[in-house]
């Protein structure tokens, strides 16, 4: 007797990927990947008709998509598990997809065998995540004045939670380098990252950007302070 297979849609930008990511999982014996595209405006419409039991997406795509996109594919599937393939340990994706209802994220160099897991965890309702993020959800739940805080930084300055986490280094006084080793980042990417911060903020220079964010700060705390 076979086992019963877990339909998934495969949801990810990169063509090669997909094709990869897809031939792998197939040869599981209880998975199956049904469908596999990048984001399209047809695409709520045709996992609607697979009905699948779980949506398998990358960051990217997902981030390409309609802010309304996942919300409204849940309604229409409300059995649907969703899983997300994030680029790195980002903390405001990772918190932001749970906000949006996913239930599994694994990092892009998981495994085939850690995205089959998490596949059969969710579908247990069972959620799954890697261990080291754990502690954004304890912090998240257990620090709301600090999340609060950090919406008021993004509504002001446009920064995002890794570019805050960011300027709270360089504030610190590490360097590129030292940034990018303690996130177990690229310094490349750490340098990307304070680029954008600078066009962000309108910036000169690194310090700057951080003078601006406890600008922010501040005054946010004040206000709240005078409120109570």
């Amino acid at each position: 007797m076979s086992e019963v297979k877990l339909h998934v849609y495969l949801l990810a930008e990169n063509r090669l990927f997909r094709e990869a990511l897809t031939r792998i999982l197939n040869k599981r014996n209880d998975i199956r990947v049904g469908g596999a595209s990048s984001f399209s405006a047809e695409l709520l419409e045709s996992i609607v008709e697979m009905k699948p039991d779980i949506l398998l997406s990358d960051g990217s795509a997902l981030s390409n998509s309609h802010s309304h996109f996942l919300p409204q594919l849940r309604k229409a599937l409300p059995q649907l598990k969703v899983v997300m393939i994030g680029m790195d340990a980002d903390c405001e994706l990772f918190l932001h997809s749970v906000r949006q209802g996913i239930v599994g994220y694994v990092l892009k160099d998981a495994s085939a065998a850690e995205v089959a897991t998490a596949v059969r965890a969710v579908v247990n309702d069972e959620a799954f995540c890697p261990q080291g993020m754990l502690m954004t959800l304890f912090a998240a739940v257990a620090q709301p004045r600090l999340s609060d805080s950090m919406a008021v930084v993004k509504r002001e300055l446009g920064l995002s939670r890794r570019e805050q986490q960011l300027t709270r280094m360089i504030g610190e006084g590490l360097t590129n380098k030292e940034i990018a080793t303690q996130l177990n980042l690229s310094e490349q990417t750490v340098k990307n990252h304070v680029h954008r911060m600078l066009r962000k903020v309108g910036a000169k220079d690194r310090l700057m950007i951080v003078e601006r964010w406890r600008e922010v700060r501040r005054s946010d705390y004040v206000s709240s302070e005078s409120s109570l």
